[in-house]
């Protein structure tokens, strides 16, 4: 059973899943996803809309399933403040980091990156209440993103995303958590929130 103070944290995610819904819905993935060629034309807003869209119902579904888990995980430890600091922050570095230094990359969609984002900032939150546990989540993570910097995608994941995955932006979004955790951390100790 949620708690009260539970609900402003369920609203983002809940939020973001319409989102995606209805750009799935609305057939708009096409004009809203990330594309260098676009970006470079001054179209700035497809680096926060191409974490939105996805390949298909079965990308976005397992993206979904992936945000109702990490909300689940992190339920008692990221405040929608924090929510709303992670989302944006862990996002521009998905889309930065792949505009920067995958130039190759043509388009890109989903969002993973930033699930790893929140994921990571979630961990970086939970090491004051219980050390053991979230040092365990993020070392299983930090383990699935070496393997995917060097052996690619998890066996199956492209197959049930529908398409290639860009592991990279796995890696981009974590690294925008960690950063994202360390400015909750500073703040919690400024404000003397915990």
């Amino acid at each position: 059973m949620l708690k009260l103070n539970q609900y402003p944290a369920l609203i983002i995610p809940v939020i973001i899943a319409l989102v995606s819904l209805g750009l799935q819905v609305a057939d708009l993935v096409p004009q809203f996803r990330y594309s260098r060629s676009l970006i470079e034309q001054g179209h700035w807003w497809l680096l926060i809309t191409g974490n939105l869209v996805h390949l298909g119902w079965g990308h976005l579904v397992l993206n979904l399933a992936g945000l109702a888990m990490v909300w689940w995980f992190f339920i008692d430890d990221l405040r929608a403040w924090e929510w709303l600091l992670v989302l944006p922050i862990s996002g521009l570095f998905v889309t930065l980091g792949l505009y920067l230094f995958d130039v190759h990359l043509i388009w890109y969609v989903g969002l993973s990156g930033l699930l790893h984002g929140l994921f990571v900032a979630g961990g970086i939150r939970l090491l004051s209440k219980e050390l053991g546990f979230a040092v365990v989540l993020l070392g299983v993570l930090a383990g699935k993103l070496a393997y995917e910097q060097f052996f690619g995608s998890l066996p199956g994941t492209s197959e049930m995303s529908g398409g290639p995955v860009v592991v990279n932006s796995h890696l981009y979004g974590a690294i925008g958590g960690v950063v994202s955790g360390i400015l909750i951390s500073l703040i919690g100790r400024y404000t003397g929130r915990k």
